[in-house]
């Protein structure tokens, strides 16, 4: 009788000599992302591009060539892999690293310090692959959208202190420091009036201690207090109002984020294929004023914070695209009328609805959006039907305000205690106001856009932070950061002209 039973397959004996030997390349097809890799690093002028090294000395011993150490890095954040210690590991256990390096095992410290002598050079090469998209038509060239995200940084947010939580803290250590050192030193007194002072000195007697033990007791939070006495000198000293013990350059982000300590990445997206043309990471802190508002108090910011980055960032991108006119929409958070102005100025049409905020609304009272704007008559007719004038001109930063104001009509009115708290109530309008005139006409003939913006931003974004695992840095300073995360934006729009394209369209590219 025949048998039929089936076997499993089975591997080659590892013990089995070859003949002839299988070639790496085999492993290795022609639609692999390394192809692609190998084949754009070869094309760049790494020495223009800034990176060093780049010639190998005549004596001394070989270095590795930063373009293998370049592509070793495009590679790992490709597939997730940041960390130097990963990147060392996948050098001797995955073929695809093995075929990009031909067999070459640079250690995580060679790795590290590549990354770090050359952190001013990655954002040379992201650019160079948005101008290889830009050849291949992969950009709508029409529509940007922008929007920023923080990114937690390399400094815990006990860490971070800021004036006036250091000033809290000095007068509430004081107060308290004080207290307990009256009690212990009076409860010391007591005990060597009741003829204790043998076994207090013995340190066998007593709740208290000896001598030795009440000084240290002071003297621990002593140090501390003059520690954080220090540190606020120091801000006082810089004019600065944080400071950061492990990253200097971090900041404290807004309390609505999760982010309790990080950097603010700003990413301009073309519509239409969710390609990054231009991203920065920016530490800026902004002290602002509203730009535009109803009520009598200013108000001020101290964080992180997107307002006046929109114009840079789409201007930045306008560059790269190589177009004169572009259209950039951004979220309430960049409403700022001098940076719109500036998007007019340089050929950007901006979409940036009004943010709802400032004291009227705060308090609940009526905000500016409840008075009809009669620009022929140049008065501004409230809740109540009253025309409001103007009558008050003052400065706002570098703009002209006009307060339009009736306080005869509003001695009277019903509705005076939702409109305010004041005697009479004001509006106040920039010279410059037109600016965001126009661009609420815009963005009520296209109400679209927004939803247009939150799709093409979305996609990068969670990409980034979950496909490619970055919900943090790994490194700390400013440049540095810039340099990690302009890998990060190269290897999300490299695996994404992979999808649209394919790996042979873009060796083509890079080829030509």
């Amino acid at each position: 009788m025949v048998d039929f039973t089936m076997a499993h397959l089975s591997g080659t004996d590892r013990s089995q000599l070859l003949l002839v030997p299988e070639a790496v390349d085999d492993d290795v097809g022609p639609g692999n992302p390394v192809g692609f890799i190998e084949a754009f690093v070869n094309e760049l002028d790494l020495a223009r591009a800034g990176f060093g090294r780049v010639d190998a000395k005549a004596t001394g011993r070989p270095g590795y060539d930063p373009a293998d150490l370049l592509k070793l890095d495009i590679y790992g954040y490709l597939n997730g892999v940041r960390s130097r210690r990963r990147l060392e590991a996948q050098a001797h256990r995955t073929i695809e690293v093995i075929w990009l390096l031909r067999h070459l095992k640079p250690d995580f410290k060679t790795i590290a310090e590549f990354c770090r002598h050359n952190r001013g050079a990655f954002t040379g090469v992201f650019r160079e692959f948005v101008i290889v998209c830009r050849q291949l038509d992969l950009f709508g060239k029409q529509l940007l959208a922008v929007d920023g995200r923080r990114i937690k940084a390399v400094n815990n947010k006990d860490r971070n202190f800021t004036r006036s939580s250091l000033a809290k803290f000095m007068a509430k250590f004081m107060a308290k420091f004080m207290v307990e050192a009256d009690e212990k030193l009076a409860a010391y007194m007591k005990r060597l009036d009741a003829g204790d002072a043998e076994e207090v000195r013995a340190g066998s007697g007593g709740t208290g201690g000896g001598d030795g033990k009440l000084a240290e007791k002071i003297a621990a939070p002593k140090a501390k207090s003059e520690r954080h006495q220090g540190m606020l000198d120091e801000l006082e000293r810089s004019g600065e109002d944080q400071v950061w013990l492990t990253d200097p350059d971090s900041r404290a982000m807004a309390r609505m984020t999760k982010v309790g300590v990080g950097y603010n990445i700003q990413l301009a997206v073309d519509v239409k294929h969710k390609l990054i043309v231009e991203q920065e990471v920016s530490n800026q802190v902004l002290d602002m004023e509203p730009s535009a508002g109803h009520g009598t108090r200013c108000w001020t910011w101290n964080q992180v914070l997107d307002m006046g980055l929109l114009a840079p960032t789409a201007k930045a991108a306008m560059d790269v695209l190589e177009v004169e006119r572009i259209e950039a929409v951004a979220d309430r958070g960049y409403f700022k009328i001098e940076d719109i102005e500036a998007c007019e100025q340089t050929g950007i049409t901006a979409y940036v609805p009004k943010p709802v905020r400032g004291p009227a609304a705060r308090q609940g009272f009526f905000t500016k959006e409840r008075f009809a704007d009669d620009p022929d008559q140049d008065v501004y007719v409230c809740p109540g039907g009253a025309s409001l004038k103007p009558l008050y001109k003052s400065k706002v930063r570098d703009n002209a305000k006009l307060d339009y104001c009736n306080r005869a009509a509003c001695a009277g009115c019903a509705l005076k205690t939702r409109c305010t708290a004041n005697a009479y109530g004001r509006v106040w309008r920039l010279e410059n106001e037109a600016v965001l005139d126009r661009m609420a006409a815009r963005l009520a003939a296209r109400p679209d856009i927004l939803d247009r913006r939150r799709e093409s931003l979305e996609h990068p974004f969670g990409t980034i932070k979950q496909w490619m695992n970055q919900g943090a840095f790994l490194m700390r300073r400013l440049d540095n950061l810039r340099g990690e995360f302009s890998l990060t934006a190269l290897a999300y729009n490299i695996s994404r002209a992979i999808t649209l394209v394919g790996v042979p369209s873009l060796i083509v590219a890079v080829s030509a």
